[in-house]
């Protein structure tokens, strides 16, 4: 995934490693001294030093990488809280549709990456996946997510992640469309 690699390895036990070889992409929320003497508290990017890398950032894509993956096996709850993502939410006398994962297949596939458990993903990262699709429309489509409560806003930044319910759902749609859906529909025909 560009510069940064995650690794997993099940010698004598499950292990994940994250591999950076560019630091310089990383982001986040520290107090920035500028020459003139004065302090500003802004996101930033990461100071070279391995102690923070450590300490902050790669432990948080490890863990949100064990989550993901810990959704492959119980769907449970995945079938439980697809009824509220597939219903609409009413806010402000405004209605906003639920999901159907036979039409935003796609976008449920692009949501799914690796990649995004680790740094994010934003507007213009959604628009290079779909160039059809204009800010404004991929805008809606974010804030259909968040109120569906399938993706979260990282403050004071223009950066999203999926939740965990999010993650849930998604990962259950996509399985039970590509190993059950799918499948039935092919047979059918053939018959």
């Amino acid at each position: 995934m560009g510069a940064v690699s995650l690794n997993m390895y099940n010698k004598f036990g499950m292990r994940i490693e994250t591999t950076v070889n560019d630091v310089s992409q990383f982001k986040h929320y520290r107090e920035v001294s500028y020459r003139d003497g004065t302090k500003e508290q802004k996101v930033a990017p990461v100071k070279k030093t391995i102690s923070i890398l450590m300490a902050k950032l790669l432990k948080v894509p490890n863990r949100r990488y064990l989550e993901f993956i810990s959704t492959f096996d119980d769907h449970s709850k995945g079938v439980k809280k697809l009824g509220k993502i597939v219903s609409p939410v009413k806010v402000e006398d405004r209605s906003y549709k639920g999901f159907n994962f036979f039409c935003e297949n796609d976008l449920f596939e692009v949501l799914a990456r690796g990649e995004f458990n680790i740094k994010g993903f934003q507007n213009k990262t959604i628009r290079r996946f779909f160039p059809e699709l204009s800010s404004a429309s991929v805008s809606r489509i974010l804030k259909r997510l968040r109120l569906h409560g399938l993706i979260k806003k990282v403050a004071k930044t223009r950066t999203y992640y999926l939740t965990a319910l999010g993650k849930i759902v998604i990962t259950t749609g996509l399985k039970a469309r590509a190993l059950f859906i799918i499948p039935h529909l092919a047979a059918e025909v053939l018959r």
